[in-house]
């Protein structure tokens, strides 16, 4: 039986069109790791969808005067549309407004609550009597109360990362009337964390060296200081799903709960759609199953305290095995921020630019460590002098002048030299170093080195000279030929998680047929009351496998094309111009 890899990927609010900041932060790097273990020839299920349920939403529809169903009707099919193009494999990408969503999460409100890990009690919350009514978090700012910065929300401060609660804001403001609210007390449900203090911290304690520190420490410290204590879950709005206790109809749970059942719910809902409704306990309840959760670390609170505790207080599912958390991306130097207009949308970019030299921009600069600073000076050089001069060129190159010389095919090698052997070796050698990195989440590192084999083999390329060879011993350049559409080959696998759009390209050019890695489509989903957009995956017709080439002798090839397109440096001055009008 193969391993089974669960990859729960952060929901993105459906208020607005994602931006490279969201991709480099939570998007691009499951994708690059799903693709990797399906190569590899492991069971993955990749999931997660548009939560609809957030107070942005709400804010926003407020705003424009509408329904908060007509903004995620609106952003949500924008947003799959985004993520298709870009390749991005979702087994299901589904979102919370669904009645699978609302049971799956009633189901594990009334389970916490049966396990006394809800409870009731009053609180005092903000109230706003110019708009005369209760203000989720979100519809609160101030200053925080920890860090002192400005504009922290009502349950959050980007600053510092610290929860808040919203009466704890120092100067709080109404964030439509700008008025000062009222405390004032009501009675909600709350989710019991200091009771789950000690279970969380001592599944924390257990094997987790492969976790990134800043994620591990941010976790420790908070459970260890022994802070937590009861947060609420439920809110007095009307958008939500109902609590699912009599006497609370005109209480909603709220979003932070709701938002992270979703992994689970849209498991349910894939296996539902499939045909296997029961198959969700392999990715759930399977000890052996590993699971994945990539998040931007504005969620490490929500992903490594939150959730693991309401799967300990469920029961029976399994906690995550690693929750692999970026930092930010900046643009210019510059913060992303939507409010000020801030922020490049990805499908504007794709627009006017292919995926794959994003994908390599973002994965070779990903915020893994610490915030990165996206620049269009570096995206041009990138493009320019990696993708197109040494690796598309080799690849080119080298098919170009196979595909006219050998007959349009992969001649046969002579008798290989000390030189042949080393570009093989290196080559091959590659894909247990890559693999390796990829296993442990560390993609720009993995990427760096598939480039660096990339720079090997143009270096072997120009010493060997086969446009030379072919004059004076057409055999030994038969072999020069041979063993470099090996090293591509080998490459175009090595590269495939992070470039498949070309690698795709490319394999068909050196004769394959079929889908290295499936196929990706977008597919309307009926329940009984609703319809919804979801994006999914097809794994039948993945050919490709992580190991090194066995490019057959005599293999007819295809007539090669450039896979990259070298970008005018006028780009940059454009580029950074258009964003400057955009925040006029």
């Amino acid at each position: 039986m193969s391993e089974k890899i669960l990859i729960a990927v952060a929901w993105p609010y459906a208020n607005g069109r994602v931006h490279l900041g969201h991709i480099a932060g939570a998007y691009l790097p499951p994708d690059i790791f799903a693709r990797y273990q399906r190569l590899r020839g492991r069971d993955v299920l990749m999931v997660s969808g548009s939560d609809t349920h957030g107070t942005p939403i709400t804010i926003r529809a407020e705003e424009e005067g509408i329904t908060p169903r007509d903004v995620v009707n609106r952003y949500h099919p924008e947003n799959i549309e985004a993520f298709r193009q870009l390749g991005l494999t979702f087994d299901l990408f589904t979102e919370t407004d669904t009645e699978n969503h609302w049971a799956v999460t009633q189901d594990v409100f009334l389970r916490l609550l049966e396990n006394g890990y809800i409870y009731r009690d009053t609180m005092m919350s903000l109230y706003c009597p110019h708009c005369d009514r209760w203000l989720p978090d979100r519809y609160v700012e101030g200053t925080c109360p920890h860090c002192g910065a400005p504009g922290a929300r009502g349950d959050q401060c980007d600053a510092c990362q610290r929860t808040i609660d919203a009466t704890q804001l120092i100067e709080p403001r109404c964030a439509f009337c700008g008025h000062t609210p009222q405390v004032r007390e009501t009675e909600h449900f709350f989710l019991d964390l200091g009771k789950l203090n000690k279970p969380l911290l001592d599944w924390m304690r257990t094997d987790k060296e492969h976790w990134r520190s800043n994620v591990l420490n941010f976790t420790l410290n908070v459970l260890e200081s022994g802070e937590l204590r009861g947060r609420p879950i439920t809110r007095d709005i009307k958008w939500g799903i109902p609590v699912p206790v009599e006497g609370y109809e005109d209480k909603r749970i709220y979003v932070w709960f709701d938002a992270v059942i979703g992994y689970l719910a849209a498991t349910k809902e894939w296996a539902k759609i499939t045909g296997h409704p029961e198959a969700w306990r392999d990715w759930w309840q399977d000890p052996n199953t590993r699971s994945y959760y990539f998040i931007g670390k504005d969620n490490i609170f929500f992903h490594t305290i939150i959730w693991p505790g309401m799967l300990i207080g469920y029961g029976g599912l399994n906690l995550p095995y690693d929750v692999p958390a970026n930092e930010y991306l900046n643009v210019e130097g510059r913060k992303l921020s939507k409010s000020r207009r801030w922020f490049i949308e990805t499908l504007d970019f794709l627009t006017r630019y292919d995926p794959d030299p994003l994908r390599y921009m973002l994965t070779i600069n990903a915020p893994e460590r610490n915030d990165v600073n996206f620049t269009w000076e570096e995206f041009l050089r990138r493009n320019n002098d990696e993708l197109v001069a040494t690796w598309g060129n080799l690849a080119n190159r080298m098919l170009t002048f196979a595909y006219k010389n050998f007959d349009k095919q992969v001649p046969e090698p002579g008798e290989l030299d000390a030189a042949d052997e080393a570009l093989l070796a290196r080559v091959e050698d590659a894909f247990q170093k890559v693999g390796d990195l990829l296993e442990g989440c560390k993609f720009k590192a993995a990427i760096t080195e598939v480039m660096a084999v990339a720079h090997a083999a143009n270096r072997y390329l120009d010493e060997k000279a086969p446009w030379f060879q072919i004059k004076e011993d057409r055999a030994r350049a038969a072999t020069t030929v041979y063993v470099t559409l090996r090293a591509i080959d080998s490459l175009k696998t090595l590269f495939t998680p992070f470039l498949p759009f070309t690698c795709q390209r490319l394999h068909e050019y050196l004769g394959y047929e079929g889908n290295i890695i499936g196929r990706l489509y977008v597919d309307t989903l009926a329940e009984e009351h609703k319809t919804h957009v979801a994006l999914r995956y097809d794994a039948n017709e993945l050919t490709g496998k992580w190991t090194p080439s066995q490019l057959p002798v005599g293999q007819a090839l295809r007539k090669p094309k450039p896979l990259f397109k070298k970008l005018d440096e006028n780009i940059v001055e454009e580029e950074i111009a258009r964003m400057q009008r955009q925040t006029a």
